[in-house]
């Protein structure tokens, strides 16, 4: 059976939100758009942030690196929703070592 078989099979299993969460990360793997992503050069440097926010995703990244979970980072960022982070895990995951180097790039600052 090929994944696609497989996925085909699950769809009616899951709910209307899950369904619409999955739409999501398939437009944004094919796009390489990242909605609540935004680059702005008079902001942190340009580096990726949540929008709304100058959280930089590289924050998020190392936080969840160093063993955070999304539940502590939500507390320590009242302004973030869940759904940020799961743009953030996006951004990085398509973006890995642009975020990386971000990260050492402030360690050592």
């Amino acid at each position: 059976m090929t994944t696609l078989e497989r996925i085909r099979e699950l769809i009616p299993d899951i709910t209307a939100a899950e369904k619409a969460e999955l739409l999501q990360w398939i437009v944004r793997d094919i796009g390489g758009a990242f909605p609540g992503i935004e680059s702005r050069p008079g902001v942190l440097g340009g580096d990726p942030c949540i929008v709304r926010t100058r959280i930089p995703v590289w924050l998020l990244a190392q936080a969840r690196i160093l063993g955070s979970s999304e539940a502590e980072i939500l507390r320590a960022y009242p302004t973030l929703r869940a759904e940020d982070l799961t743009n953030a895990w996006a951004y990085y995951r398509a973006n890995r070592e642009e975020i990386e180097q971000q990260i050492k790039e402030n360690e050592a600052a």
